[in-house]
């Protein structure tokens, strides 16, 4: 196999792999602690990731439970949950924030799969994106002559294909989860 290709391939798994951690932060009607990978707490002037601050469990399958490993971080903690737009309210009892997630409306439904979508197709145009810096630098090398170069072309179009083909399976498992009443 040709270096160029080994390194696109290494770039379109980058592009799945993200899209994976994209996906797991998509509300589906049960309670995940991945949903709350992006928040981010101000914490000692910082913006720090809350799973770094504060241990996430699911209870009864609909509820998360924050609790801080710094009590005093509690009501940072609940401001960053109000402003990180996950469309649930949190609860904070004094020692812990539970986050009760609400059953999917189809309307909402809808709204994430449209999400999952805008996703998915983000992470083609990564593939894309890759597959065409991997064809210029291919026609830029003068060391390859035609006959190879043809040759990583296929090579790199049959690995756009199949991470496109990733993609679309990853987005339709998500989506299916998301419609799952």
């Amino acid at each position: 196999m040709y270096p160029i290709v080994e390194t696109s391939k290494e770039k379109m798994e980058k592009a799945i792999a993200y899209l994976k951690d994209e996906l797991n932060t998509v509300r589906t009607g049960m309670a995940n602690p991945n949903m709350l990978d992006k928040v981010e707490v101000e914490y000692y002037g910082s913006p720090t990731p809350l799973n770094q601050i504060a241990s996430i469990s699911v209870q009864e399958g609909r509820t998360l439970v924050i609790k801080p490993y710094d009590p005093s971080s509690l009501k940072d903690i609940e401001k960053a949950c109000n402003t990180a737009d996950l469309g649930i309210a949190p609860n904070n009892d004094g020692s812990v924030i539970r986050l009760s997630v609400p059953q999917l409306t189809g309307e909402t439904r809808k709204e994430m799969t449209k999400k999952v979508g805008k996703m998915a197709e983000e992470a083609k145009v990564k593939i894309r994106n890759v597959r065409r810096d991997a064809n210029t630098a291919i026609k830029n090398d003068k060391t390859m002559d035609e006959d190879v170069q043809k040759d990583a072309e296929k090579e790199i179009q049959k690995l756009t294909d199949d991470y496109i083909k990733q993609i679309d399976g990853l987005a339709d498992k998500k989506s299916e989860e998301v419609l799952k009443v």
